[in-house]
C-alpha cells in the first residue's frame, strides 16, 4: 500500500524505490570489482608461471610506476563519465604539460617548482577551455575533446619543435618525484593514492559528488532540482586539466625530459578502458574509483606481462581495444538495453 505525504505530495514508496536503485548499483559495482580481482589474480598467476621474475618485488614496483600516470587520468575520466561526459584529450593534455614543465624549468634557471606551477596553470586553462566549448558552445563532449586531442598534440609539438625538451634528471625535486620512495612505496604511487582518495571522498561523501551522480543519471531532473549543471561541468573539466598536468609532470620526472607525444600518446584509450572496465556506465550516473583502480592494475599487469614475454607491443593495443569492447558489451547486457540495429 502507498500513502501520500501532505507536505510533498509524494508517495511513501518513492524513497524505497530510490533506495532499491542505490542498492542495486552498489551490488553491481561490488560484483564488477570481484570480477576484476579474479581477472587480476588470473593474469598474475599466468605470467608468474611463465616467468619467474614477473612476481618479483622489483617488477611489481615497475608495474605500479608504469600504471600511475594511466591511473591518474583514469580517476578523473571516471568523474567526467559519471556526470555524463567524456574527455578523449587527456593524453594530449599530459603531453602539453610535460613539455611546459620542462621548458619552464629550463627558462627559470632550473626551478622545478616554477616548471610544475606553469604546467598546472596551463593544464587548468586547457581544462576550462574544454569545459567552456562543451557547455557554452554546446558541442558534444566526444567531438569537443576529439578536436582537443588533435589540437593539444599539435600544440605540444609546436612548443617543443617535435623534440624532447629540457633535462631534469639533475634536479633533486624531479628525481624524487620520478624515482624516489616513501616507506618503500614509489612517490608516484603515493601521488596516485592521494588523488584517488580525495576524488573518492568527493564523490561518495559530499553534496558535490552526489550532484555529479545526479547530473549523469538524469540531467533534466538535476536541473529542476536546482543544480547548476554548467558550472559543475566546467569545474569537472578544469579538474581534468589539473590532474592531466600532474600526470604530465610525472611523465617528465620519469623520462627525464619534456615529452610532446612519447609516453602520453594512447593514454586516453587506457584511461577510458580502465573507467569502463571499472564499472562506469558510459551514459553516466554510475561508477566508482575503487573499480577504476582495479582496472588500472589489471591493464598494467597485462601490459607488463606481454612485455616480459617478449610479445609484440602492437598486441597490447589489440588487448586494450578488446577489453573496452568487452566492458561495454557487459554493461549493455546488465542494463538490458537493446543493441543498435537488432530487433527488440
Amino acid at each position: 500500500m502507498t500513502t501520500t505525504t501532505p507536505s510533498t505530495g509524494r508517495t511513501a514508496t518513492e524513497p524505497q524505490h530510490k533506495n532499491r536503485g542505490r542498492l542495486a548499483n552498489r551490488a553491481a559495482l561490488n560484483g564488477q570489482n570481484i570480477s576484476l580481482i579474479g581477472a587480476l589474480v588470473v593474469v598474475l598467476a599466468l605470467f608468474g608461471a611463465l616467468n619467474d621474475n614477473y612476481l618479483s618485488l622489483n617488477n611489481i614496483q615497475v608495474i605500479a610506476e608504469a600504471a600511475t600516470i594511466t591511473g591518474l587520468l583514469a580517476v578523473v575520466q571516471t568523474v567526467v563519465i559519471i556526470c555524463g561526459g567524456l574527455d578523449i584529450s587527456v593524453g594530449s593534455q599530459a603531453g602539453v604539460a610535460s613539455v611546459v614543465s620542462a621548458m619552464a624549468f629550463t627558462t627559470t634557471g632550473s626551478n622545478a617548482y616554477a616548471g610544475m606551477a606553469a604546467a598546472v596553470a596551463v593544464g587548468l586553462l586547457i581544462g576550462l577551455l574544454n569545459g567552456a566549448v562543451i557547455v557554452y558552445g554546446r558541442v558534444n563532449p566526444t567531438i569537443a575533446t576529439l578536436a582537443g586531442l588533435a589540437a593539444y598534440k599539435g600544440l605540444a609539438q609546436l612548443l617543443s619543435d617535435g623534440r624532447a625538451q629540457g633535462y631534469v634528471l639533475n634536479d633533486p625535486v624531479f628525481v624524487f618525484l620520478g624515482r624516489g620512495a616513501i616507506a618503500g612505496l614509489p612517490v608516484m604511487v603515493w601521488i596516485l593514492i592521494v588523488v584517488a582518495l580525495a576524488v573518492h571522498v568527493l564523490l561518495k561523501y559530499t553534496d558535490l559528488g552526489r550532484n555529479l551522480y545526479a547530473i549523469g543519471g538524469n540531467d533534466t531532473a538535476a536541473r529542476l532540482a536546482g543544480i547548476n549543471i554548467n558550472k559543475y561541468l566546467v569545474a569537472v573539466y578544469g579538474l581534468i586539466g589539473i590532474v592531466s598536468a600532474v600526470a604530465g609532470i610525472l611523465l617528465t620526472a620519469r623520462t627525464g625530459s619534456g615529452q610532446p607525444t612519447s609516453g602520453s600518446e594512447g593514454l586516453e584509450l587506457k584511461a577510458i578502458t580502465a573507467a569502463a572496465l571499472g564499472g562506469c556506465a558510459l551514459k553516466g550516473g554510475k561508477g566508482g574509483i575503487g573499480g577504476t583502480l582495479l582496472a588500472v592494475a589489471l591493464l598494467g599487469a597485462l601490459e607488463n606481462g606481454l612485455t616480459v614475454q617478449g610479445i609484440n607491443s602492437f598486441w597490447q593495443n589489440v588487448a586494450q581495444g578488446t577489453l573496452l569492447v568487452v566492458a561495454v558489451v557487459v554493461q549493455q547486457r546488465r542494463t538490458g538495453e537493446r543493441a543498435v540495429g537488432l530487433p527488440a
